[in-house]
């Protein structure tokens, strides 16, 4: 008989999630410290805060792919705790070189890029984690669960980290980074679920298994459309993301602890997406939500550059930041939460890790890119112009699945497994 009781009840999910909550804390005061420090302490250019934004998720262009066969051959709790311990010592590195006056961008660069690659072991196997720890009736609820947790970490890390760099140094919030990984560890290696692992005399060659989780991506006809969509979004989020930090230090005039303040209040909206999920795909149908929650973000993402104008027509632009935020990342997060659970239950486990890697690889190797162009239309047009071409590419973004059968669909149909033999 199916256990209907909520997840708070389940022990090891209930770890699972402790470790998630402290990670995605570790994580939002990174994405706001190391920019800061590069641009207030390293006078970083446009050009150079692009190839920062790329570094932080190169390697899921490079080795993406492969990352999700490994997994597979892994004890995804295992490769959890590592990816912690990883991300924990480079930013130490991080730390220290900051506090000797050693700090320079090409560390920076190559921090990210360690970091980056731990990120892709972790979230490849984050997700391949959670369908056999709750089982397949509970994906909903975990994933919403998760992304509430990441939202309000996306609520509460801006703000302390904000109202924390008028008192003390970006390296600062750094350390505290390292001791929310190590205590993630920590609490991922309290669940005592064991896990199984495929026979080794089973194991194929690597390129069979990859080319196995590309060709289950592809051939599924509403699978396609959704990376389509999620791979164009990140670019535009790439190249966008490259310039936030400079477009709210230097050309809107913000402050350190305004920008913090600015990420809090507009994760606001990712966490009543988080809340707003499971009700809404209800109301809208399962299928029809994953088109209709990622186009409220088209007119959301042009509120950033519209910010300057408006400015000078005498509305604050800390209103337009916030506005635009919340309404972005509500959509974003019903998006990724129901096309998520939808890729899960779709994928046989076996596959799980293969599917997430190659997705993974598809719709954030995206994001490098992004951040190359953005930092290279930076340079040369502009920081304005530029956040004007990443709003327009994510109006194309939405086209892949709001011109789909998704839009004419309340459920969403049930795949045969993939043959994986």
């Amino acid at each position: 008989m199916t256990d209907r009781r909520s997840l708070v009840h389940h022990p090891d999910f209930r770890r699972l999630w402790t470790g998630d909550a402290l990670g995605q804390l570790g994580a939002q005061l990174t994405f706001l410290a190391l920019p800061v420090y590069a641009v207030t302490h390293l006078a970083a250019t446009e050009w150079q805060m692009g190839l920062l934004t790329a570094a932080e998720s190169a390697a899921f262009l490079v080795i993406g792919l492969p990352a999700g066969a490994w997994v597979d051959r892994m004890r995804k709790r295992r490769t959890l705790i590592v990816a912690d311990l990883v991300r924990a010592a480079v930013l130490a590195v991080v730390v220290v070189a900051a506090f000797t006056d050693h700090a320079s961008m090409p560390l920076l660069y190559a921090c990210a890029l360690v970091i980056s690659a731990a990120t892709v072991f972790f979230d490849v196997a984050h997700q391949s984690y959670v369908p056999g720890l709750v089982g397949l009736d509970h994906i909903v609820e975990g994933n919403s669960k998760l992304q509430a947790t990441a939202s309000v970490a996306m609520v509460a890390a801006p703000a302390l980290g904000g109202a924390l760099l008028r008192v003390v140094t970006a390296p600062v919030l750094v350390l505290g980074t390292v001791v929310t990984y190590l205590l993630s560890a920590l609490a991922v290696g309290r669940i005592r679920q064991v896990e199984e692992l495929p026979r080794r005399e089973d194991r194929r060659p690597l390129r069979t298994e990859i080319a196995e989780g590309l060709a289950f991506v592809v051939r599924q006809p509403l699978l396609r459309r959704i990376v389509a969509c999620t791979g164009l979004g990140n670019f535009a989020g790439g190249v966008a993301g490259a310039l936030s930090a400079l477009y709210i230090l230097r050309h809107l005039g913000l402050d350190a602890a305004t920008l913090g303040l600015v990420l809090s209040a507009g994760a606001v909206g990712g966490l009543v997406g988080a809340v707003l999920t499971e009700p809404l795909s209800r109301w809208v149908g399962e299928a029809r939500i994953i088109p209709v929650s990622i186009a409220l973000g088209v007119p959301a993402m042009a509120l950033t550059p519209l910010a300057a104008p408006l400015a000078s027509a005498g509305v604050p632009p800390v209103v337009t930041l916030v506005l635009g935020g919340v309404l972005f990342n509500l959509a974003v997060v019903v998006y990724n939460v129901a096309q998520v659970s939808f890729r899960q239950r779709l994928c046989p486990p076996a596959l799980l890790g293969r599917m997430n890697a190659s997705v993974r690889f598809i719709v954030w190797g995206t994001l490098p890119l992004g951040g190359l162009l953005g930092g290279a239309l930076g340079a040369s047009i502009g920081v304005v112009p530029t956040l004007w071409v990443a709003a327009g590419i994510e109006a194309l973004s939405v086209l892949p699945v709001l011109l789909s059968p998704l839009m004419r669909l309340r459920e969403l149909p049930v795949a045969e497994p993939a043959q994986t033999s």
